[in-house]
């Protein structure tokens, strides 16, 4: 009998100590679960002076200034390097100002036998342009391993042995760090860089055309290069350093430590808005030499990766299509914040920093997102202080989602989102091929005429405006001329920028003309009804667009076949990739397209170049894909594009622009909503898409984001409740069941041994 009762308390011990493993396991659960949450940055990010924002697709191709022409490269080059000029953040029409230049300066003319000319001498006479660029003393570059010197004054790692860079992937590993001071030179080696062959340069052959000597320099260089590879693996990732001091160019030089001399063929205002590019951004030879030493290519150590910069930020984190961070350069020397801006700023905070030195933001991190719903759910949570970083599409589908849901608008405005909303350097318009014998220009001028009815006709219809409100998030202002509204020469928005040929003056507004306008000049056109008045067969016209007919696509295509059938046409669609469709405007097999155009540069030249005939997108392979061709428009383009900005040049820019209507090689379409998505503890928040070193403006109230984040994202403890009670429930059924058994057992072993006896 005392046999079985110690059986029983072991075995009763044992289911105990079963029952308490199981209750501790819940118990470690539920604390887990309870210290989990949904923020995807380390604890306390929240109350430090760090940006949070995406970028979208993937990382940056190139972060090398002489390669670098990609929007995802923009987030980080203009944050990390200084060109001599830059835009003002916040006036408009945009207005160039000194960044790494101590001065935005005027070029100096000579005539053909190198004799100077007047400031205002006729364009036509003017042989070449000196840009004489005084640069600011003082100014310093990021600290580097590349400036790095021992107690010699040798630079410390300019002369690596193999095996030694070892293990180190970043400039940060470096033990030592150094700097040194910006001079011209730096920006004469970073031009002749222009002619490299070590890396892609996407904007070579312009610079070509127009610095003195980068034509021939590039020949040289690549002479050069050949020579010093001669012997070596083409395939081998090392190359031996190609020092570009060694070799002089005429259009560029260093008179005086801080003065940097340009030479540009003829007159080319323009060339301003060139040096606003990070395509001229000081490059050191020091960090040119660095980087050329064996093992760097392979190790990921390259200025593609790791740039050298003078700006407010340097790169601290680079993992591949996952993440990158700025820090604020410890060297930089700091800016004031404007203190002038555009009607509204003022109201709207953006001068309520004035004077105070920037940049303000210590440190920005830069996550890789691919897909919409995640990004803009962090967005929502707060986790996103600015939805993606230099875009000016993420805003619309905030502001059409608060005018869709009571409730979405409520959320949006209790959290203070900042959705801005513009119009930008850019447009989407519809085009006309005026090779084809239907929709283009003819050699009889009587079918010319017909023909260009036809497309004023088509312009009429095609009514914008409803577009918009149809498509909110991919709309804009309705175009009256090619140019949009922020560049000198643009009239959008006052009467007598109004395009006469597709809308009237009324009630203080333009107003589209009405239907019946439109289906006159069909008739002028030999087509009533959309029928050739000759044979009475439909006027069938091709619409190709460069983007397949998703379900996405397939409202904007049936809209556009609506337009059309006002007038009795029949639209074809033809939708392909864009691949195809290139191919198809190279060929010029093609009437009616769909296209857009984001400015280079803020000057009229940029937009209207578009139709000059020299850029013919068949015969010349250039971007005036509607093969426009007036012998009037190209002259006065010639003459226009010679001008500084100025009433001679706004009146030549007026004509441009009424011959451009009245020939109506494009339907004018629209200049699309720039708008962006911050958080409401984000101030100086103003994106548009020409300022791209936003960063360094922007400012932060960490103090408001981690209140914001706790409000929230407060954790939801029902789940928690929930579980305790089952493990509860488990516990009293498990006890239960034990004393059951206990009973049961204890009885029938009892049983056993005085049956034994």
């Amino acid at each position: 009998m005392r046999g079985a009762r110690t059986l029983l308390r072991l075995r009763s011990t044992r289911s105990w100590a079963s029952i308490a493993a199981w209750l501790s396991l819940g118990s470690l659960c539920a604390l887990l679960l309870a210290g989990c949450n949904n923020n995807p940055w380390p604890d306390g990010s929240a109350s430090t002076n760090t940006l949070f924002t995406a970028v979208l697709e993937a990382s940056p191709r190139h972060l090398d200034p002489v390669a670098s022409y990609w929007s995802n490269d923009t987030p980080y080059t203009y944050q990390i390097y200084e060109p001599p000029y830059g835009y003002h953040y916040l006036k408009r029409p945009y207005e160039l100002v000194p960044k790494s230049a101590a001065a935005v300066v005027k070029p100096r003319y000579l005539d053909k036998d190198g004799k100077p000319l007047p400031e205002d001498a006729p364009g036509e006479i003017v042989a070449e342009s000196i840009y004489d660029v005084p640069i600011k003393p003082g100014i310093l570059f990021q600290p580097h391993p590349a400036f790095a010197r021992d107690e010699q004054g040798r630079y410390r790692y300019h002369a690596m042995k193999p095996g030694e860079l070892g293990s180190r992937r970043s400039p940060l590993q470096f033990e030592h760090q150094g700097t040194r001071e910006l001079v011209a030179e730096d920006f004469v080696y970073a031009l002749k860089r222009q002619a490299t062959t070590r890396i892609t340069t996407p904007i070579f052959s312009t610079f070509a055309q127009y610095v003195v000597g980068l034509a021939d320099y590039g020949k040289l260089i690549r002479a050069e290069d050949a020579r010093l590879r001669a012997g070596e693996d083409p395939a081998s990732l090392d190359k031996p350093f190609l020092d570009f001091r060694r070799w002089p160019l005429a259009g560029a030089s260093a008179p005086s430590k801080h003065l940097l001399r340009i030479r540009i063929k003829g007159k080319y205002p323009q060339w301003s808005y060139w040096m606003q590019m990070t395509f001229l951004s000081p490059v050191p030879w020091e960090a040119d030499a660095f980087y050329a030493q064996p093992g760097m290519a392979a190790a990921g150590l390259s200025l593609d990766r790791w740039p050298v910069g003078t700006g407010a930020y340097m790169m601290a984190e680079f993992e591949q299509d996952r993440r990158h961070v700025l820090v604020r350069n410890p060297n930089y020397r700091g800016e004031p914040y404007p203190c002038e801006g555009a009607p509204g700023d003022r109201e709207a905070g953006l001068l309520a920093d004035c004077g105070k030195t920037m940049p303000f933001i210590d440190r920005m991190v830069f996550s890789i997102e691919r897909e919409g719903v995640p990004r803009q759910n962090k967005f929502r949570q707060g986790y996103y202080d600015v939805e993606v970083f230099e875009r000016t599409d993420t805003g619309m589908p905030y502001l059409v989602g608060m005018q869709d849901s009571e409730d979405v608008k409520r959320e949006y405005t209790e959290k203070g989102f900042r959705l801005s909303r513009g119009t930008d350097v850019g447009s989407y318009f519809i085009g006309f091929n005026m090779l084809d014998p239907v929709i283009g220009a003819s050699s009889d001028p009587q079918q010319n005429a017909r023909n260009r009815r036809l497309r004023q006709a088509i312009s009429i219809a095609i009514d914008w405006d409803e577009w918009s409100r149809i498509f909110p998030k991919e709309g804009g202002q309705t175009a009256m001329s090619p140019l949009p509204p922020g560049i000198f020469g643009s009239r959008e928005g006052a009467r007598q920028g109004m395009n006469p040929i597709t809308h009237v003056w009324k009630d203080g507004k333009a107003v589209r003309r009405p239907i019946e306008d439109a289906q006159q000049l069909m008739v002028e056109a030999g087509y009533p009804g959309g029928r050739d008045a000759k044979t009475g067969q439909p006027l069938v016209i091709n619409y190709d667009y460069y983007s397949a007919p998703t379900p996405g696509n397939r409202p904007k295509l049936d809209w556009m076949v609506r337009q059309f059938a006002k007038l009795g046409i029949q639209l074809e669609i033809r939708a392909t990739d864009n691949n195809q469709f290139q191919d198809k405007v190279r060929k010029g097999t093609y009437q009616v397209f769909w296209l857009g155009w984001l400015a280079d540069y803020p000057d009229a030249e940029n937009f209207l170049f578009l139709l000059q005939s020299s850029a013919g997108k068949t015969k010349h392979d250039g971007e005036n894909t509607a093969n426009y061709e007036n012998p009037a428009f190209d002259r006065l383009f010639e003459k226009m594009k010679l001008y500084d900005d100025g009433p001679q040049k706004q009146a030549l820019i007026d004509e441009l622009v009424q011959i451009a209507r009245e020939d109506a090689p494009w339907s004018f379409g629209f200049f699309p909503w720039s708008s962006g998505a911050a958080q409401r503890w984000v101030y100086n928040y103003h994106p548009v898409i020409m300022i791209r070193d936003q960063g360094r403006y922007l400012r932060l109230d960490p103090a408001d984001r981690a209140a914001a984040l706790a409000a929230w994202n407060r954790p939801v403890w029902w789940p928690l409740a929930l579980i305790a009670a089952a493990l509860l429930l488990l516990l009293w059924l498990a006890r239960r069941t034990l004393r059951v058994r206990e009973r049961t057992t204890g009885r029938g072993e009892v049983l056993a041994q005085e049956a034994a006896r």
